[in-house]
């Protein structure tokens, strides 16, 4: 996760997939949390970006939950 993820490519995923990056976010903005208490800190817009992937994140799941988008479907070429 380079500099965040766009809501776009985020809908391209399963939610399998999603729930992984959820994961994967978390225990990121965990480490930063980590690093920001004990002053090793270097790039302070990384909670901030970390912290708004999550959020779309969740927005994506939500959506899907209530039947707004739907996850994307596999098309097997013939």
């Amino acid at each position: 996760m380079a500099a965040g993820t766009k809501a776009a490519e985020l809908r391209e995923n399963s939610d399998e997939e999603l729930i992984a990056k959820l994961r994967e976010a978390k225990a990121e903005l965990f480490n930063l949390r980590v690093q920001s208490a004990t002053g090793q800190l270097d790039n302070n817009k990384r909670l901030q970006v970390i912290r708004k992937e999550i959020a779309r994140i969740y927005t994506i799941m939500r959506e899907r939950e209530l039947g707004l988008s739907a996850a994307p479907t596999e098309v097997i070429a013939s």
